[in-house]
């Protein structure tokens, strides 16, 4: 088969495992899903160790299932989901369930951070707010509330630097995950010790930094008797699952813009020097000397996933007649209502709301709803509901003098041409949608590329593995009415932040 690159994508409901070719044709991939667990209100955790058990499932069924030669395999990429807490002891023991993205527990430990060093301090080093979901916040609450493994860290580790633990037995701290601490110096691309002894934390709890294309180490002898993988495949650090996407949607140079359609929603602007709003989120690319400009929704096609668990019953048999999938059914169904949905507005604040609001209270709303509506007219706010959301943060930007042209779309939703259309027309710019589906794997797997020397440059990269698929263009008349709705949509968030209950 020639050479090949493995990708481990440690993704919110699940992990997809994808080999690819030198060109970014997809060899083999697999999907395989976990268990979140919630045991109280605002905490949300997965188990790591569900994420290797997958893992090693999922590459030893790829490689005898499509009899793939592990020989054939020069590199290994990882990326994962932002902001989880997982503490491991000196043996590589994880000593408690990772507080994940959703996690929003340290509300005491964010407000103190507060109080203790200033947010606008915090926010001038890290570029980024003060807000539970974020590691900072985390980590206090483990020293708060569970000292006994607080005491016992080692080190902490972000989500794919576990999985590059696993594989080789080192430990590493990818400089696209960085942004998760308040303690990292977003400019200067180092650790803020005077910040840190604040907040009486130790840098000596972090890992080694590296560069995501860096290689960490080679699998192990123990990780190739359990996957099959070849003794010494070299692995690289990895990085954040959004900016992988953003690279294997081909946004590379300065501001080009990556928009997430995958369970969460949201927004990358490729930067080449930091620039801060406090009510956005700043980290480095996987790219060297590049940022990231991120809004980051808790609303994405993960709103419509949960509207097909709960009412898509119908469209589910229509697609088992069919042999199609619910979300084509609900795609077509839409279409036939008009941009606007007949006037109602959803606001897609399903588990709390990131950027730009970064209220952990705020609620999902469908607001207008009459006798005259139908479940379509709620699928297609639903849609529009998003779109808002990505509205909401790419005018955010713009108050940081920061101006987006073309968005490149990836995720799930992106294979829906009314949901793309949608977007294109809330945000009255043009869409291209890249192979969307593989576009976060195919960005860790260039970085295992770059990292051996299969590709010399991340451009010559971009060249051989990403192609458009199609282009949207925004709709003159549909712009005017999404005008008017997103006014709506605003004044509504704005009417009920302070109005949610916890």
């Amino acid at each position: 088969m020639g050479e090949l690159l493995l990708a481990i994508d440690q993704g919110t409901s699940g992990c997809k495992m994808t080999i690819f070719d030198v060109m970014g044709k997809v060899v083999s991939s697999i999907t395989k899903s976990y268990e979140t667990y919630y045991p109280s209100e605002g905490f949300v955790e997965q188990d790591p160790e569900d994420w290797w058990q997958v893992i090693t499932e999922g590459i030893s069924q790829m490689l005898s299932r499509d009899n793939i030669d592990p020989k054939d395999i020069k590199g290994i990429g990882i990326d994962g989901t932002s902001w989880a807490c997982i503490p491991i002891d000196r043996s590589g023991n994880v000593l408690s369930r990772a507080m994940i993205w959703l996690d929003r527990r340290a509300e005491e430990q964010a407000k103190w951070m507060k109080d203790a060093v200033g947010e606008e301090k915090l926010i001038s080093i890290s570029g980024n707010p003060v807000d539970s979901a974020y590691i900072t916040p985390k980590m206090l609450w483990l020293k708060d509330n569970m000292p006994e493994v607080f005491n016992r860290t080692y080190k902490f580790l972000q989500s794919n630097a576990y999985i590059v633990y696993k594989l080789t037995d080192k430990i590493s701290q990818d400089y696209s995950q960085c942004y998760g601490f308040h303690f990292f110096d977003i400019n200067k691309g180092e650790w803020d010790f005077e910040i840190a002894d604040k907040l009486g934390l130790s840098i000596d709890l972090m890992a080694p930094l590296m560069h995501s294309h860096d290689i960490v180490g080679s699998v192990t002898e123990k990780v190739a008797k359990a996957t099959g993988l070849k003794v010494g495949t070299p692995v690289v650090a990895g990085g954040l699952d959004a900016a992988c996407c953003t690279l294997g949607a081909g946004v590379i140079n300065e501001g080009e813009t990556q928009e997430q359609g995958g369970q969460a929603g949201g927004m990358s602007i490729a930067l080449g020097k930091p620039v801060i709003h406090e009510k956005l989120i700043l980290g480095y690319h996987v790219l060297p000397d590049m940022w990231l400009l991120q809004g980051g929704t808790t609303g994405g096609g993960g709103t419509l996933n949960w509207f097909n668990r709960e009412f898509g019953h119908v469209e589910q048999e229509e697609a088992d007649k069919r042999g199609s999938s619910p979300f084509v059914i609900m795609s077509e169904e839409a279409e036939r209502i008009p941009p606007g949905s007949d006037d109602i507005i959803f606001l897609p604040y399903m588990k709390g709301e990131r950027s730009p609001l970064w209220n952990s209270k705020a609620k999902g709303v469908y607001y207008g709803l009459s006798f005259d509506k139908t479940r379509a007219h709620m699928i297609r706010s639903t849609m529009e509901g998003v779109a808002y959301a990505l509205n909401h943060n790419l005018e955010t930007a713009k108050e940081a003098g920061v101006e987006v042209g073309t968005l490149s779309s990836v995720g799930g939703s992106a294979n829906s041409s009314v949901w793309t259309q949608i977007k294109a027309d809330v945000t009255n710019r043009t869409i291209r949608v890249p192979y969307s589906d593989h576009a976060t794997t195919l960005g860790a797997a260039i970085l295992a590329g770059v990292g051996v020397g299969i590709y010399k440059s991340f451009q010559e990269a971009i060249d051989k593995t990403v192609t458009i698929q199609k282009t949207y263009q925004p709709n003159k008349e549909s712009v005017k009415i999404y005008k008017s709705c997103y006014e709506e949509y605003i004044r509504l968030s704005e009417l009920l932040v302070d109005s949610f209950w916890s």
